[in-house]
């Protein structure tokens, strides 16, 4: 059973408890005000935390230390940053979003490493597949023979600075288009990964298992790619292609 922490208990942060409570995860919610529980309903068997997001002994009730991801989803954007950047750096949560009213805002956040989605966008579904577990997220597309998919998938932080291009060809995918700082854009053959980049890809579902698994690894070393170089030359030495 995966534990969640969520702050907030609006519209937003009540819908996320619930839904992950019924998909059978462990769920603990976070608010200020005790009566915004009643949003959770009498059958609601996770935690009610009454405290501050960002308080750590709020957070400590809440069991941060055993969450797989944090959601930071009040109604106020320093509130969630903060509490964010605390579930992350004070607690160690990999996996953290936050809720952002403010687009301007978005650029800041993001290049303090904490994701956003800013709530003009808003809804549960882009929470989920945020916090959610690699298999758990479903595609965001697929073709009428249910061959190809078009996925949001996760890319380790080792990525950051290398082409698309190098992405593509070690997974075998094409990148349909890239959200940077809350803003969907086409990628170039020259685009780089950067910090907060959600990339959104196009593969065969037979192979979208490795594909995902190479994206989550990063990249290959230097001398791996040498040793398959060199594979490679001796297989050519040996079918002649370097003779004369």
């Amino acid at each position: 059973m995966v534990h969640y922490v969520i702050m907030g208990c609006g519209r937003v942060g009540s819908s996320l408890a619930l839904t992950l409570e019924r998909s059978g995860h462990s769920v603990a919610v976070v608010d200020q005000d005790e009566r915004a529980f009643r949003r959770l309903g009498r059958h609601f068997g996770g935690q009610r935390v009454t405290g501050v997001g960002f308080d750590r002994d709020a957070l400590t009730r809440a069991r941060i230390q055993d969450a797989y991801a944090f959601a930071a989803v009040s109604s106020g954007d320093n509130s969630n940053v903060i509490a964010a950047r605390v579930a992350r750096e004070t607690f160690g949560v990999e996996h953290v979003v936050a809720r952002i009213y403010d687009p301007g805002r978005a650029e800041i956040f993001q290049r303090l490493g904490i994701p956003t989605v800013a709530a003009v966008r808003w809804s549960t579904d882009q929470v989920l597949r945020r916090i959610l577990p690699d298999g758990d997220l479903t595609g965001d597309f697929r073709d009428a023979s249910g061959r190809i998919v078009m996925a949001e998938v996760r890319v380790a932080p080792d990525w950051i600075g290398h082409p698309l291009s190098e992405m593509e060809s070690e997974a075998g995918i094409r990148t349909a288009f890239v959200t940077r700082l809350g803003e969907g854009m086409v990628p170039t053959q020259d685009t780089l990964y950067q910090q907060g980049d959600i990339l959104h890809a196009v593969m065969a579902v037979a192979a979208q298992d490795e594909a995902e698994r190479i994206l989550a690894r990063g990249p290959r070393p230097a001398n791996d790619l040498l040793d398959d170089d060199r594979d490679d030359d001796e297989t050519r030495s040996e079918n002649g292609a370097d003779r004369p």
